[in-house]
């Protein structure tokens, strides 16, 4: 401090103008790298000044009401704020970088930086728990608490690493009022004692007693620490007081040095930033010494500070050319030499916030060029953007070389020169990429997403051509420094004409359907393909499904039926509304966050890894409730005694049978307790070291496994003996290992992401060998070694699949694809690996190496499925002949005069193949349709109506008794019914009710199942507009088994199909549908279509007939007439049409899908086309 020292600024705190009254000052911190002091209030407010003390910024770290901002700490990204009850940083604009709140945060006082330099720091306070945060993840790694002993100097810390919301909390004795980071973290106690704690352990190395009863101010810097304090004074007028002296301790020698006397009451004290063993001690009333450590007894006093209360807070700068206090008045004062004060030595420039241009002003002329103008924000593309493909190319753009490539190569005169990395891929004078790839990718993604546009491109081409450019050149997607289109989210777009209208097919030109997105919880569509194509899993749905199974909800039902839709899919896509549904409806899916439904669900991985232990959960209780139909295939695979109980087949399958010995560390106690697991969590063991001059082992994916299944873990646990919580050491006996082996991944760590990322580290194959209650597993030439010799009886799995996290670190949330081997859920073995990338509605074939290959950037395996070799393609199809029927003989319904159907006879009609089921059903709307209206006044529709099933009718279509309904079902809707559409649906408010309906009402799955049923017996369904009934009620019906009306009474040159009133009025003579819908009605008339059909058919006339019908509906416009010739005026067509009309109009309800839609951040409007060719109309019922 030079003599010209003064005070050079003043103001109040907050500063004048602010909404605020004056406040006490309560933190205050210097910037290192800008001209700003910060300043914290008592209402959770943080304020930044510059040297003059004109305001900068002012932001709020928590509610007024939570109390004060304890502590600044300042960082290279922004500014650390400690409140009461949480942790707020910002940047130094204001902006929130994060804000972290924990429910054991409850008085927080002080916070140091760590070892880890700026990126981590340790929060403590007058609470039992201590928190260490990284602050570049914004995120709790650690829970810190004590374990306290008799001697008030000594304790033991403990680290927990958090797992989601579980941590062990252990009693602490210390409360913590400061922190200073030196050699170690020195945290001042309320009780007066300063203790270091090891910078890495956090462990308390040294307590030192300060001050007999508290801590009023500490600094350390370097080799010292400082503190001023004060003790207890019988006789005084207040009964605590500062002392008149300033402690020292040496942080270097661990001893306490000479203290400083200050008669006047040391208050405050911070070390000099530039002068190692110089100390500024402050008084309460201003008085100021300037004190060498070494020399305690000579001090440089300054002089009181005028005009000012009692100083409550004192802070000097990095540069040491300043000083700022504050006072109980809410003054807030600068100090300095007037000519050198500044803060900080290596200032970086104060951002300012940038002026508003104004708007160019246009000078409007006739030769006003019009592209002078801007153009404001758009969503559509504009009328000049062309579509690439009638653009020409002039030339590629540069090449953009790898820099650790070209690190690699020496600089001559003439060039580079260097080692080729790879010789089956770079050639000479060849490009290393096509750098047109990418205009290819976004040209195709242009073109026709519609069927409807599909004539406009007569050269259209895959989606994914970039992915077969990738597969031609031998280069793997997954080793790219971004996701790939291949690997994106995939959005569904809707045009005027609904989904039906979405081209699938160019995202799926395989024979495996893919599942579509856009339904709530729809992340579950790659596990559920993984578990489709598992064929023990296959098996067990597919058995229990086929009992007499009921309840409702039962997943492994659902999942039964859903297996059976994927296999027997004829098209690109499938829905698993159903599944989803169900898995909505069940009553523990909400609180363990496996819902989309929720404000802020879990990423993808956490939720999907949930999902897996929540579903091999009810797999194995569900399995268990009824015996399966047929068991033969596991009997003989498994060597299991007839009969087999499902306990003994879940066990077998799907359980890692094994026992937890439980070992005290103390008392050497020991028990053990069943430790059975359906779902294995991976356990990675500490990174070898490399031995001196040598190579660190090389950690392989058996040995991770091995460590995962027998899982020896240390925790905090209660010991019987000892009668207290002690550390109890847990390690798992393994007795047998199921034939489906499901393994989690639970990668946390970048060093785990790297080890993923190992070219050829998941094996396909493993071997497992479990003797004496230990685990061992072997992969590559140790399986192949231990296969020889055939000493030990060793288990061979096959990787069956996996389910990958992309994470494009786009603005869109990760998403989950599934990478599965086909192959060994063929019904015959192929004899080599068929991999397929599932992307929701997107499949794609793709290699081994590149499905066993995994990016640290963006792809990484979140859930693997292993089964036995000896398992694949042991798919069985026992339980269609084994299947319960009995739901199609049982009626549940009271009798009543008014009772519309009769059951079938079990003697006498039984269905098969050669049965004829006409059938219709009806809907309601549980969601309107979102449509908006675009720049050219078109509507779109952002959202359609989501339909639900409210009525199932199905008709005899033979025998004596045709034309008599034997099923019709009203369906129980659990949601909210917005439009029962009654002139389309026959259906009336109430109809639904189970507390005012007059009909019998049944759950979903009762009517499903029954269709389920006549299905797999081979009955043949007829209809008019079957596939849009197919689609609500979420079945595949393979072609060979349904008669549609709508399609045998059509001329495909006439682009229009005939509508099932219309059609009943020319050919049956019959009028339908006059007042309402009624789906025996329709069912009957389409039996009545067919069979003039027939007739027409064998007379050769029936194309003669149908161009006099068309004739015909060319005068009505294709409505049905009435008997006294009065042409109905209502609209024939229903809320779903099958492709769209083409009449004028205004927008309707929207046509769409029936299925519940998925959050909107999924949805991506898509508008239908005036140009191109013209799509079939459909009137349908």
């Amino acid at each position: 401090m030079e003599t010209d020292w003064a005070e050079v600024t003043r103001t109040t705190f907050p500063a004048p103008g602010s909404s605020d009254y004056p406040r006490p000052a309560t933190a205050l911190a210097f910037d290192h790298s800008q001209e700003l002091l910060w300043v914290g209030s008592d209402r959770g407010r943080v304020v930044s000044y510059g040297r003059e003390l004109q305001q900068y910024t002012a932001f709020r770290i928590q509610p007024a009401s939570e109390g004060p901002v304890r502590q600044i700490l300042i960082h290279e990204k922004g500014i650390i704020a400690l409140g009461t009850r949480s942790i707020h940083m910002a940047m130094r604009r204001g902006p929130a970088l994060w804000n972290i709140r924990h429910e054991n945060m409850k008085d927080l006082h002080c916070m140091s930086y760590t070892s880890r330099g700026a990126s981590e720091i340790l929060v403590a306070g007058w609470q039992d728990t201590m928190f260490v945060i990284d602050v570049l993840k914004g995120e709790i790694v650690k829970q810190v608490g004590s374990l306290a002993f008799s001697s008030p100097c000594r304790a033991v810390i403990s680290c927990v690493v958090l797992r989601g919301s579980f941590c062990a909390k252990v009693p602490t004795e210390y409360h913590y009022t400061i922190m200073k980071k030196s050699r170690y973290i020195c945290a001042a106690t309320k009780t007066g004692c300063v203790n270091m704690l090891d910078l890495n352990s956090l462990e308390v190395v040294k307590t030192w007693q300060a001050h007999a009863s508290y801590i009023n101010d500490m600094d350390a810097q370097h080799d010292f620490i400082v503190t001023c304090g004060g003790s207890l004074k019988q006789h005084a007028a207040q009964p605590y007081m500062l002392d008149t002296y300033v402690n020292v301790f040496d942080l270097k020698n661990m001893n306490s040095m000479k203290p400083m006397p200050f008669p006047l009451l040391a208050a405050y004290v911070r070390l000099h930033p530039r002068m190692l063993t110089t100390s500024i001690v402050v008084s309460q009333h201003g008085q100021m010494h300037v004190v060498d450590l070494m020399n305690p007894d000579t001090n440089n006093a300054r002089p009181h500070q005028a005009n000012m209360g009692f100083l409550s807070m004192f802070e000097i700068a990095p540069s040491g050319e300043a000083l700022a206090l504050t006072d109980t008045d809410c003054n807030l004062c600068l100090w300095g030499s007037p000519t050198k004060i500044h803060f900080t030595d290596m200032a970086k420039p104060v951002e300012l916030p940038e002026a508003e241009e104004p708007p160019p002003e246009i000078d409007w002329s006739m030769d006003t060029p019009l592209s002078s103008v801007g153009l404001p924000y758009y969503r559509d593309v504009l009328f000049s953007g062309w579509p690439a493909d009638i653009v020409s190319n002039v030339g590629a753009p540069p090449l953009q070389p790898d820099a650790a490539f070209m690190s690699k190569l020496k600089k001559t005169d003439w060039g580079y020169y260097g080692p080729n990395p790879n010789r089956t891929r770079l050639r000479r004078n060849q490009a290393v990429e096509d750098t047109r790839a990418s205009m290819r990718a976004s040209t195709s993604s242009k073109k026709h997403q519609f069927h409807s546009e599909k004539e406009r491109y007569t050269n259209s081409s895959s989606s994914f051509d970039q992915s077969a450019d990738s597969v031609a050149s031998g280069e793997l997607d997954s080793l790219k420094p971004e996701a790939p289109q291949l690997y994106l989210n995939q959005d569904i777009k809707y045009s005027k004409f609904g989904i039906e209208d979405f081209d699938f097919s160019r995202f799926n030109a395989t024979s495996l359907p893919g599942l579509e997105n856009h339904i709530a919880n729809s992340y579950a569509n790659s596990l559920l393909q993984l578990l489709h194509y598992t064929p023990l899993l296959r098996n067990m749905a597919l058995q229990h499904a086929a009992t007499a199974c009921l309840s409702d909800p039962c997943l492994l039902c659902e999942l039964g039926f859903l297996f059976d839709m994927l296999h027997k899919a004829e098209v690109p896509t499938c829905q698993a509304t159903n599944m989803l549904k169900a898995l909505s409806n069940t009553p523990q899916a909400g609180p363990l966050g496996l819902l989309e439904e929720e404000a802020h669900p879990p990423e993808p991985t956490t939720m999907a890894q949930n999902l897996t232990r929540f579903l091999f959960d009810k797999i194995s209780q569900e399995y268990r409730s009824i015996s399966a139909v047929s068991t033969i295939l596991e009997q003989t695979l498994f060597n299991l005694p007839h009969p087999i109980t499902p306990e003994d087949l879940v066990s077998r399958v799907l359980t890692t049978s094994a026992v937890v010995s439980i070992k005290c560390l103390n008392c050497s106690n020991e028990h053990t307790r069943p430790g059975n697991t359906l779902v294995n969590e991976l356990m990675y063991p500490p990174q070898k070291v490399a031995a001196r001059g040598g190579r660190a082992p090389r950690t392989t994916f058996s040995q991770v496994l091995k460590v995962g299944v027998e899982r020896e873990t240390t925790n905090k646990g209660w010991c019987q003996r000892c009668s207290r919580y002690q550390n109890l050491q847990m390690r798992k006996s393994i007795q047998t290992i199921p034939a489906v082996l499901a393994i989690n991944t639970s990668i946390t760590t970048q060093d785990q992401r790297r080890l993923w990322a190992t070219p050829g580290w998941l094996p396909e194959e493993i071997g497992i060998i479990v003797d004496q209650g230990q685990f061992f597993c072997y992969e590559g030439e140790d399986l192949k070694l231990h296969l020889q010799r055939g000493i030990h009886d060793i288990t061979v799995y096959s990787l069956i699949g996996m389910v990958d996290n992309i994470d494009s670190n786009s603005p869109r949330r990760p998403h989950l694809v599934s990478v599965i081997n086909v192959a060994h859920a063929a019904a015959a073995a192929p004899g080599e690996s068929q991999w397929y990338l599932f992307n929701d509605f997107t499949v794609e074939p793709i290699s081994s190496e590149e499905a066993l290959t995994f990016n640290a950037a963006w792809k990484m395996p979140a859930i693997l499925l292993y089964q036995l070799k000896a398992a694949n393609n042991k798919t069985t199809t026992d339980w269609k002949t084994n299947m319960d029927t009995s739901i199609l003989f049982n009626d549940t319904s009271p009798d009543s005069e008014e009772k519309t159907y009769r059951v079938l006879d079990p003697e006498t009609e039984r269905p098969g193949p050669d049965t004829i089921v006409a059938m219709d059903t009806e809907f309601v709307s549980v969601k309107h349709s979102e449509i908006e209206m675009n720049a050219d006044g078109e509507s779109e529709v952002i959202r359609p109506t989501v339909h639900a099933i409210a009525r199932v009718s199905c008709v005899r279509g033979q025998g004596e008794d045709e034309g008599k309904a034997f099923i019709d079902d009203y369906i129980t809707i659990r949601e909210p019914i917005v439009d029962y559409v009654t002139a389309y649906s026959g259906i009336k408010p109430g109809d639904l009710d189970p507390r005012t309906s007059k009909h019998h009402l049944v759950s979903l799955k009762t009517a499903y199942k029954k269709l389920w049923v006549l299905l797999n017996l081979g009955c043949k369904f007829l209809g008019h507009g079957l596939k849009q009934d197919f689609r609500v009620m979420n079945i595949q019906v393979p072609r060979s088994q349904v008669i549609d009306t709508i399609d045998v009474f059509f001329l495909k040159h006439r682009k229009r199909k005939l509508g099932l009133g219309f059609l009943a009025g020319n050919i049956l003579k019959k009028e339908i549908q006059l007042d309402e819908h009624d789906s025996i009605e329709d069912a009957a008339a389409a039996l009545g279509l067919y069979r003039k059909y027939l007739e027409f058919e064998d007379a050769g006339i029936l194309e003669m007939i149908l161009e006099g019908i068309y004739k015909e509906g060319q005068k009505t416009n294709y409505k049905p007439k009435r008997k006294d010739g009065q042409v109905v005026q209502r609209t024939d067509t229903p809320p779903i049409p099958l492709e769209g009309s083409i009449s004028s109009g205004g927008p309707g309800p929207g046509p769409g899908p029936s299925t519940p839609s998925r959050k909107a951040g999924g949805m991506v409007p898509g508008s239908g086309s005036a140009f191109g060719s013209v799509p079939v109309f459909t009137p349908s019922k």
